[in-house]
C-alpha cells in the first residue's frame, strides 16, 4: 500500500468512516454532503459544495403587498373547507 492509500471498512449498515487525513485535506465537517461519481468501474467521491449563486435569477420577485399576500393565503386555505 502506498502512502496515499487509505482504507476504511464498510459496516453492516453500509456506512464507512472518512479517515481524518481525508477530512482535513478536503475541509469536511459534520453535515457536509458528498457527491459520488461512478465511471468505468471506479468511484470518485468529492465534497458537494452548496453553490447558491447558481440559482440566481431563477425566482422573479418584485414589489409585494404583504397584507394582500396574507389575505390570498387565507382565502386559499379556506377553499379546503368550503
Amino acid at each position: 500500500m502506498e502512502a496515499n492509500d487509505i482504507q476504511s471498512l464498510i459496516t453492516s449498515k453500509y456506512q464507512t468512516t472518512i479517515p481524518k487525513t481525508i477530512r482535513d485535506n478536503l475541509g469536511l465537517s459534520v453535515k457536509d454532503a458528498l457527491e459520488w461519481k461512478l465511471e468505468k468501474g471506479k468511484v470518485t467521491v468529492y465534497p458537494a459544495k452548496q453553490n447558491f449563486l447558481k440559482y440566481r435569477n431563477t425566482i422573479k420577485i418584485g414589489e409585494g403587498d404583504i397584507a394582500a399576500d396574507m389575505d390570498d393565503a387565507r382565502n386559499l386555505r379556506m377553499e379546503k373547507y368550503r
